[in-house]
């Protein structure tokens, strides 16, 4: 399934010192946008509006982060729903490869007829479709709090580049969010995956992380290239991730999220520059002496000792 991105013919402006706007027609690279309908058990649950590509790692992380599996063995399988079909250009019905249906373990309880999303989930907003406000919030089965990583922030600072590195389809179509995984110990890149919806592409992370039964995510930093919403908040806490970076800034809501839940939320992440809303006590520099060879950077009450406090590029 090759549909990640398609192509069209385009017409460029571009205003010089020249008194008429000089016009050219060329081809253009768009990220696809389609969506997916995921099925649990035969049963539609909700469709999402995505980028299609790791479809089964997508899935696989929503239920993540609904609350309705927590291990990889908890999947019984995957497919692709051969009834949803459109017509090629030959007049032969194919495969549009967007309806998936989940099939749960033995054992596993299937999600709550009442709790399926009742309409579209927009490629931005990954909460489109809950029925109340009840179930916006959904309950961990990891915590975070108790999570003893000490993550260095002058390694952290070098994750945005290496996130962007890793953005191919960015390259060619310049509309597409990305979400990486990172060890915080080492600062080796797991895994990166893009999507036109943060959400989807945090789900894929997940997703892939679920299918090599690595949750709870202890020790690991989720690095997103936009903003650090609640949704994005709460599922890094469902896969157990204990610490949050963005490049953007979050919400007063996922600020909230995040303190309440032990999670280290980090926005503005630019460069030499940061800015830790909640979990400061995490950052330790490498470059300071301590009882332990490391000292945090900002104390847990917002002190900042002997350094200075990061602040917004």
């Amino acid at each position: 399934m090759n549909r990640v991105t398609a192509r069209r013919r385009v017409s460029r402006i571009r205003f010089d010192t020249a008194e008429t706007p000089s016009v050219s027609v060329r081809e253009d690279v768009l990220a696809v946008e389609e969506p997916l309908e995921i099925r649990v058990g035969g049963r539609s649950y909700a469709v999402t509006m995505r980028t299609p590509g790791h479809d089964v790692e997508l899935a696989a992380g929503f239920l993540v982060s609904e609350g309705i599996v927590t291990r990889g063995e908890h999947l019984a399988a995957a497919r692709y729903c051969a009834g949803a079909t459109a017509t090629s250009p030959a007049g032969t019905p194919e495969n549009t490869y967007n309806v998936l249906d989940v099939g749960l373990a033995p054992g596993v309880r299937p999600p709550d007829p009442a709790q399926a999303r009742e309409f579209f989930t927009s490629s931005s907003c990954g909460l489109c479709g809950k029925a109340s406000v009840d179930a916006v919030r959904t309950r961990s089965a990891f915590t975070v709090a108790d999570d003893p990583l000490a993550l260095a922030p002058e390694l952290l600072a070098t994750f945005p580049d290496r996130l962007r590195a890793a953005q191919a389809i960015f390259e060619r179509t310049g509309g597409l969010h990305a979400a990486g995984l990172f060890d915080g110990r080492t600062g080796e890149l797991l895994v990166a995956r893009e999507d036109v919806g943060r959400h989807n592409a945090v789900d894929k992370v997940v997703g892939w992380a679920l299918q090599h039964d690595l949750l709870p995510l202890r020790g690991t930093v989720l690095m997103v290239s936009g903003r650090a919403s609640f949704e994005l908040t709460q599922k890094a806490l469902m896969a157990g991730i204990p610490v949050l970076a963005a490049v953007s800034a979050p919400s007063s809501l996922a600020v909230e999220l995040a303190d309440d839940g032990g999670l280290t939320l980090v926005g503005f992440l630019r460069g030499a520059s940061m800015v830790v809303y909640a979990g400061a006590g995490r950052l330790r520099s490498e470059n300071r002496d301590g009882a332990d060879g490391a000292s945090a950077v900002v104390g847990q009450d917002g002190s900042t000792g002997a350094t200075s406090k990061a602040g917004a590029a």
